[in-house]
């Protein structure tokens, strides 16, 4: 039996999504919304975690680190994300973490069975249509660095906070939002958080 945490914000998609999945043989299914997903890991001890890279809490980046929570007894839980092309950097961030199964969101349900039943047996599973979502996202044009500025600024910091937060100058952090904002081809600040957030970089 492989036992399936299914992650989705949305409780309706959830729900019949986590209903059909009950369905198949050899699966057991518990689902959750991402906030408080620490927990239910924590809980239910997971083979699996499918979990939808769209998430309605903060910038819409979810938080893919507590899908294996530090200090966790035991095998993390293998990681299968349900995601679009159009989102590289969510791609790039979910690989980062760990994902071994990459599932596109505009497929069949029966894509992600087959990446649960892939990644509980030890193998990877990419949905051959993320290809070009892969390949765009190794062209993410901002530094570690960069993106960690626009991150407090979009969470509403100042110049002053950004400054304090990261131990930099106010000139350095005007500097770095200058080069955002040429980088990604905004007209100022504010663009560049849009921009960023719907490319899946924040």
């Amino acid at each position: 039996m492989i036992r399936v945490l299914l992650v989705q914000d949305a409780c309706l998609v959830r729900s019949v999504l986590a209903e059909w999945l009950r369905r198949e043989p050899g699966l057991h299914v518990d689902d959750t919304p991402w906030r408080g997903v620490s927990a239910r890991v924590r809980s239910l001890c997971p083979d699996v975690c499918a979990a939808d890279l769209d998430c309605a809490e903060g910038h819409g980046v979810p938080p893919l680190a507590d899908l294996c929570p530090a200090g966790m007894g035991g095998q993390p839980p293998a990681l299968v994300v349900l995601a679009s092309a159009h989102r590289p950097g969510l791609l790039k961030r979910a690989a980062e973490a760990g994902a071994q199964g990459f599932v596109d969101k505009a497929g069949s349900p029966e894509r992600l069975v087959r990446a649960i039943r892939g990644v509980a047996a030890g193998k990877r599973f990419v949905d051959a249509s993320l290809g070009f979502g892969f390949l765009q996202a190794t062209q993410i044009p901002l530094t570690r660095r960069e993106l960690s500025v626009l991150s407090l600024a979009a969470g509403g910091a100042s110049i002053a906070e950004i400054a304090g937060s990261l131990h930099l100058s106010h000139g350095t952090v005007r500097n770095y939002m200058a080069a955002i904002t040429r980088k990604t081809g905004a007209r100022n600040r504010i663009d560049a958080i849009r921009i960023s957030q719907g490319e899946g970089w924040l």
